[in-house]
């Protein structure tokens, strides 16, 4: 479940990049769940070559993101909002607290807005 979660975050981010040909095979294999052999048989190429496109395109993704890290910024701007939020919801505490968590979701921000 994690590698299909992972094909998809990549290609949501990459995707683009692909020809028409290898997004629509890739589409049916990872979005449509379809196999590799009613992929073959609807297109009219061998199982051998379906497995091998998606290999291709597998790589192709990850290729463009070992260079961009465009997921991994994504990811890591993510846990940072989370963290603004658990801060912003945190009531208990003095005033001591309370500034010192304002000053972590200031910081968060500062990062946020640097990387973009």
């Amino acid at each position: 479940m994690e590698k299909i979660f992972e094909q998809a975050l990549l290609y949501d981010f990459y995707g683009e990049l692909l020809t028409e040909h290898q997004r629509s095979i890739y589409e049916d294999a990872v979005y449509n769940d379809m196999s590799l052999g009613e992929i073959a048989e609807e297109r009219g190429i061998s199982r051998q070559g379906v497995h091998d496109l998606l290999r291709r395109c597998d790589r192709i993704l990850q290729d463009y993101e070992a260079k961009l890290h465009l997921v991994k910024r994504f990811a890591e701007a993510k846990g940072r909002i989370r963290e603004i939020e658990r801060l912003t919801e945190a009531h208990e505490g003095g005033p001591a607290e309370s500034e010192e968590r304002m000053r972590r979701i200031r910081m968060l921000a500062e990062q946020l807005l640097r990387e973009l």
